[in-house]
C-alpha cells in the first residue's frame, strides 16, 4: 500500500523516487517543489483540526445519543 502512495505522489510530480540497484534493494523519496508547497496548507489544516477537536468531539458524543 505504501508504494502504490508513494507512486501516486510521484505520478502527480509531489514526489521524487530514486531507485538503487543495490541488494537489498533501496529507494529514496523526496518531496519535489510542489510537494513542499502543500506543507503550508497542511500545517494549517492540522492546526484548524487540533483547534476544533473538543467541538467535533462534542458533535460525534450528541450525534451517537441520538442514534
Amino acid at each position: 500500500m505504501l508504494t502504490l502512495t508513494l507512486r501516486n505522489l510521484e505520478r502527480d510530480g509531489l514526489v521524487s523516487r530514486t531507485v538503487y540497484a543495490e541488494v537489498p534493494p533501496r529507494v529514496e523519496c523526496a518531496l519535489t517543489d510542489v510537494g513542499k508547497s502543500l506543507i503550508p496548507p497542511a500545517l494549517a489544516l492540522a492546526g484548524w483540526a487540533l483547534e476544533h477537536v473538543p467541538g467535533i468531539e462534542a458533535s460525534r458524543a450528541a450525534f451517537a445519543k441520538r442514534t
